[in-house]
């Protein structure tokens, strides 16, 4: 008992998601229907970059890269912006939460290795704003985009022409706070090589242009399914472990919850009520206090609006800590070498966040309107 307790402390959006489904489940009993529920391409796409980003992150891929461009800068500032940077590109290519699992800690240790500790709750707050809003201009960038993109088969160049405008306003901002919040006083770091793979790297890299390719609907999902699993079980099967199954059973239990929900009559008329009036801001609202991965599956439901959904749903990742479960990822890795400040850290985190929100909310209502 006490182990299920403390796995659902631990995923507490697997279990909101979980219940969620099964209260509805009552409403909607289970029937040949449920089937149809589920977007096995986004799973499956989901599942392949998240197993490929482990295995890279095995052999120190992605820690080698952002060492070896941390170590160009020799200010506090300079690293801090080269930690956000790297963690905002990062986002576009591997998701915001691989992005986050891989570059925070590179963060702390920069930070605690040269007593630069005072800026650490920044620099946390400040990539995890970056992999939300880094990861909102590529397809694969967030879990909600990959879902979005695949349901409304919305073409490649238009998903990165939506979503370049709050893309390029949350770089200024991001850039801004940077400057404004950190010193560029002096910074060295102790020069730590870690081992490199260069042959199982390269693989790796190939396994992922294939779970990108499979992304852009290049190769069809099934062949992904089959190959990566496979070349990453006889190469590195502690990757496959690695993979954030919670994220992908989350998935599992939103699509269950959505479908359940747009049976549902009376939720058929209140959502088409409140879509109709402004899908961008009801999709920022609901981000709030669902997170925006299960908004974009239950909202996607009820409009087809992709536009507004697909940039609502984005931006309003930022706010409360629920908004993004790549928030509740920073605030456990924080609470993790910092544990007597989490009240510190979620007060700066709201200031901070809600500042990132109102800034884009108002940006893009003046760009639609």
């Amino acid at each position: 008992m006490q182990n299920i307790l403390s796995f659902a402390k631990k995923n507490t959006v697997l279990t909101v998601a979980f219940f969620a489904a099964l209260i509805t489940s009552i409403f909607v009993p289970i029937d040949k229907e449920y089937i149809g529920y589920f977007d096995f391409k986004t799973l499956t796409c989901l599942f392949c970059v998240l197993a490929v980003v482990c295995a890279l992150r095995n052999v120190n891929f992605f820690y080698i890269m952002a060492q070896k461009i941390v170590h160009l800068f020799k200010n506090t500032r300079a690293s801090v912006i080269a930690l956000v940077y790297i963690t905002f590109i990062g986002s576009m290519l591997i998701a915001n939460d691989m992005a986050l699992l891989t570059f925070l800690p590179l963060g702390y240790f920069v930070l605690s290795s040269t007593k630069k500790e005072k800026y650490m709750c920044f620099t946390f707050i400040m990539q995890n704003i970056a992999a939300n809003l880094g990861g909102m201009l590529t397809p694969f960038g967030n879990p909600q985009n990959l879902y979005l993109f695949t349901k409304f088969n919305i073409p490649t160049m238009e998903f990165m022409s939506i979503m370049a405008p709050p893309f390029f306003i949350s770089i200024a901002i991001i850039t801004i706070c940077c400057f404004v919040f950190v010193h560029p006083e002096p910074l060295e770091t102790n020069d730590v090589k870690p081992e490199f793979e260069v042959k199982r790297t390269i693989i790796y890299l190939i396994l992922f242009a294939l779970s990108i390719a499979i992304v852009f609907r290049t190769i069809p999902y099934q062949i992904g399914l089959v190959v990566i699993p496979i070349a990453i079980f006889f190469m590195d099967r502690h990757a496959l472990s690695d993979v954030d199954y919670p994220l992908l059973f989350t998935f599992v239990f939103f699509f269950i919850f959505a479908g359940n929900m747009a049976r549902i009559e009376a939720v058929q008329n209140v959502f088409g009520y409140l879509l109709g009036k402004s899908t961008l801001l009801f999709s920022i609202i609901s981000c709030q206090f669902i997170s925006n991965v299960p908004s974009a599956i239950l909202l996607s439901q009820f409009t087809q609006n992709y536009t507004d959904l697909l940039v609502g749903v984005n931006i309003g990742g930022v706010g409360t800590l629920i908004a993004s479960l790549a928030s509740l990822i920073t605030f456990r890795e924080y609470t993790k070498y910092n544990p007597k400040k989490a009240l510190k850290y979620i007060g700066v985190f709201t200031a901070f966040n809600f500042a990132f929100l109102i800034l884009l909310t108002c940006s893009e209502m003046v760009i639609l309107h």
